[in-house]
């Protein structure tokens, strides 16, 4: 029978999770921290049944989930695929976690079928595990990177995969999306993050001059090549080459990128010098990429050497509940320091066109025009605010009955978090809700982080 270990202080989800286990047919050992946790993998290595998965929180009593991660990836559990679980779900953590071996990541209050799909999984590849070498610690947040929703969980996941390899890795997505910087993320967290990144916007460089500004020229190789210069190649060699808007390289130009993809070898522009490149190719596009699309505007060759790992920003509309997160974020360094309800109404029921990108700009633009800390509606602009506060909104395809009752119940629920003072199991009495339901109305509605800094539950708090 396939053992599950599970790391968790708070006793009721430790044995409600040993139940879980338990009924999908496994065998469960709970144990409330890592003192636990050691002696029950140290029994193993004197000839106990071994164990195939691993449940494991991070904030412990007795220390911290990620420290027990990387240990165990360089002990004789490494094997072992571990399933990080916590009610943080935050991407610092999210990254670290899969960049040191995490087989996956999972937020609380649970969704107990993605639960079992992934203890599942993780029983079943158990031999396919592979073991990955921790890279250097990092302290700092990756960027301007925000979100806590499942899709953006998703992308800090892949970008933590993607920093424990050398495999050229392709950035979809809309403009103002972040693709640039998931891109310094990806190298930031690996093992090259101390050697050069380069970053070349191609869409915005004359198409006769890319060949020079990659490979580099000769002297005399065309009109005003008065010396030798070197190229983005030669300068990202050993750190990482980020290729932004690789759609709008010319045909002729990807067949002589697919070459250096391909062989790693090139030479200057009107040189005969073998040069090869130890870079690190990511590449960027907001144009259709993938064979069989629409106005596809990458070679199909050239795209499957480059989307090794593909990671799709989700665009703004598709992951509302991080705008909260992210006006927060865009706040930080102007004069004002908060949103009014009314504001952050219109800001989550509006559908940003111009994603992240444009959601900052208007909150920087806002925040110095209100002239105050407190940004309302006024201050917002025109499809966004309206011209008076009480004014009624017109029915259109940004406020149907849908967002409008959205809007009325984001309301109540801050409201009686703020009679509760945060406590998430008062205020759901107060809307004679149950909390599991106001857990996923907390979600939806960009309230998480709030309510999880703001206040505990009766049990004292989630880890």
């Amino acid at each position: 029978m396939n053992r599950v270990l599970i790391v968790e202080d708070e006793t009721g989800l430790r044995q409600g999770l040993a139940d879980v286990i338990v009924a999908m047919g496994y065998e469960a050992i709970a144990v409330p921290g890592l003192t636990e946790a050691r002696q029950t993998l140290a029994r193993v290595g004197r000839g106990e049944a071994p164990v195939d998965c691993l449940l494991l929180d991070i904030r412990l009593r007795d220390g911290d989930g990620l420290d027990f991660l990387r240990e165990l990836r360089a002990g004789s559990a490494r094997d072992v695929p571990v399933i990080v679980t916590t009610a943080y779900g935050d991407s610092e953590r999210t990254i670290r976690a899969m960049r040191d071996g995490a087989f996956d990541y999972l937020t609380k209050p649970f969704d107990l079928p993605s639960l079992r799909a992934a203890v599942e999984r993780a029983v079943k590849q158990r031999a396919l595990v592979q073991s990955t070498a921790a890279a250097p610690a990092l302290e700092d947040a990756p960027g301007d990177l925000v979100g806590k929703s499942a899709a953006m969980l998703a992308v800090w996941k892949l970008i933590g995969r993607a920093a424990a390899s050398d495999a050229p890795v392709l950035i979809t997505g809309e403009t103002g999306t972040g693709k640039e910087l998931v891109a310094h993320a990806i190298h930031r967290y690996s093992t090259r993050a101390k050697q050069p990144f380069v970053a070349v916007n191609l869409a915005a460089l004359p198409p006769a001059l890319i060949e020079s500004e990659l490979f580099g020229h000769e002297r005399g190789s065309f009109t005003g090549a008065s010396a030798r210069r070197s190229g983005r190649f030669e300068s990202a060699n050993d750190g990482t080459l980020f290729l932004d808007e690789i759609g709008d390289l010319d045909q002729a130009l990807q067949t002589k990128l697919l070459r250096v993809v391909q062989e790693g070898g090139y030479e200057r522009v009107g040189g005969n010098e073998q040069l090869s490149s130890n870079a690190r190719l990511l590449a960027a596009t907001n144009r259709p990429v993938r064979p069989g699309a629409p106005g596809v505007a990458l070679r199909e060759d050239l795209y499957y050497r480059l989307a090794v790992i593909e990671i799709e920003l989700p665009p703004l509309r598709a992951r509302k509940t991080d705008i909260a997160q992210l006006v927060n974020h865009a706040l930080r360094g102007t004069p004002a320091r908060a949103v009014s309800e009314k504001a952050m109404a219109e800001l989550i029921a509006y559908p940003w066109p111009g994603n992240v990108r444009e959601l900052f700009h208007v909150l920087q633009r806002a925040a110095v025009l209100s002239g105050g800390e407190v940004i309302d509606v006024v201050n917002l602009p025109a499809p966004l605010g309206r011209a008076s506060p009480d004014a009624e909104p017109a029915m259109d395809d940004d406020l149907s009955l849908h967002a409008a009752t959205a809007r009325l119940e984001r309301r109540y629920i801050t409201r009686a978090l703020e009679r509760a003072k945060g406590n998430r199991s008062a205020a759901a009495r107060l809307l004679g809700i149950g909390r599991p339901l106001l857990y996923a109305k907390l979600e939806e509605h960009g309230l998480s982080s709030r309510t999880i800094s703001e206040g505990t539950d009766d049990d004292g708090g989630a880890s």
